[in-house]
């Protein structure tokens, strides 16, 4: 992601000074270092940023300015990256599906943290990965409800598998920990709450004293306007949860914000490219592009439209049928978007929290796709 060396003071100025055709994200580094600090200074534990979620070197960077030491990372390729723009970083593997070249590649690039949920992947680390100093943390899945999409679909051990990986993991010698994703976008603290305390009884099952809990990511971003995200709550309820569940033998605690760190920094300016007799709206961009989740986490309500000449439509809401600009009948976002009465063609219409998985996830599909970037003061 490059960006220009102009800072404009906000998205409508840029957008109505060059009237760009292409759809185009604004980044506030502000924005992205205010959030880094309320998670150093609110969380009560290791903070570090899964890099998935925005792998731009602008935002690695400002993160990294910001104080963040330690970084999520799920490939080689930004094992690599991370090595290039903050050499001195913590890495930390916790994507737990690797090819054996893979784990080699972070042995050599100096991972010192590993995660785990089967004896099949625990053996291919204990026979490739020096135990010592090492930590390897069992990731478990519960079946918690709150998150936007379940996480443990995919990826964790039951309870009682992760206290048989959990000896395992001490027995060969390596820093026994447990890990845990309770989904995305937990706008509450319930999820954390219920993972921690089976941690508990998944250590205890163990016998097994572990050094950390990876309290995952989850972390919401502001996406529905009557509903700003509460970290300071979240980040008392794990706390106060880790006490409880714990006592004295409490483990350090590790999150690993991806969404909930960098979503609110960014803002998606796309343009009305055609306005249907019926209503339905054309955009330049769409679901192969910096859309792509929209079909998976529907609601992100935060938008403003303004004309091509700067004016706010403020006519009220009307459901609309929104379509992507390719030629494919599924590039349509779900449900139907709220938008002014008086929409017209070449408006623009700004999604706000649009910061992960939406440059890393867009395609040229179809030969759409350009992406423009822009830095702002603020959004």
């Amino acid at each position: 992601m490059d960006l220009t060396k102009m800072v404009w003071r906000n998205p409508a100025e840029y957008l109505t000074a060059l009237k760009p055709e292409n759809p185009v994200l604004f980044f506030a580094p502000s924005a992205l270092q205010a959030t880094a600090q309320e998670f150093i200074n609110g969380f009560a534990g290791t903070v570090t940023y899964a890099v998935k979620a925005n792998p731009a070197e602008s935002v690695i960077k400002a993160l990294a300015a910001a104080g963040i030491a330690a970084f999520d990372v799920a490939s080689p390729e930004e094992m690599r990256l991370i090595r290039r723009l903050a050499p001195d970083a913590v890495l930390h593997y916790n994507n737990p599906v690797r090819a054996r070249s893979e784990i080699g590649e972070a042995v050599a690039l100096g991972v010192q943290s590993y995660s785990v949920d089967d004896a099949a992947e625990l053996a291919k680390l204990v026979s490739l990965v020096p135990p010592q100093g090492t930590e390897i943390a069992v990731r478990f899945a519960l079946p918690v409800a709150g998150a936007a999409y379940d996480f443990g679909e995919k990826f964790g051990a039951t309870p009682a598998q992760a206290a048989v990986l959990l000896r395992a993991v001490e027995n060969a010698g390596f820093v026994p920990s447990l890990c845990f994703h309770p989904g995305t976008q937990c706008s509450a603290a319930g999820a954390w709450e219920s993972y921690i305390a089976e941690a508990a009884e998944i250590a205890k099952a163990a016998g097994v004293r572990i050094a950390r809990l990876n309290v995952g990511g989850g972390f919401p971003s502001y996406r529905i306007a009557d509903l700003p995200p509460d970290l300071p709550a979240i980040f008392a309820a794990i706390a106060r949860a880790t006490a409880q569940a714990f006592g004295e033998d409490a483990p350090k605690l590790l999150c690993e914000p991806g969404r909930g760190m960098c979503g609110d920094a960014f803002a998606l300016a796309t343009r009305v490219k055609a306005l249907r007799e019926r209503g339905d709206v054309f955009l330049n961009d769409g679901v192969y592009g910096a859309l792509a989740e929209r079909p998976m986490l529907n609601v992100i309500d935060r938008r403003l439209v303004i004309s091509s000449e700067g004016v706010r439509r403020s006519a009220p809401l009307v459901p609309r049928v929104v379509f992507g600009p390719t030629c494919d009948s599924v590039d349509r976002l779900p449900g139907k978007v709220m938008l002014p009465a008086d929409l017209e063609e070449g408006d623009f219409v700004l999604f706000y929290g649009m910061g992960a998985y939406s440059w890393v996830t867009n395609t040229r599909f179809n030969g759409y796709g350009a992406l423009g970037f822009e830095q702002v003061q603020c959004l």
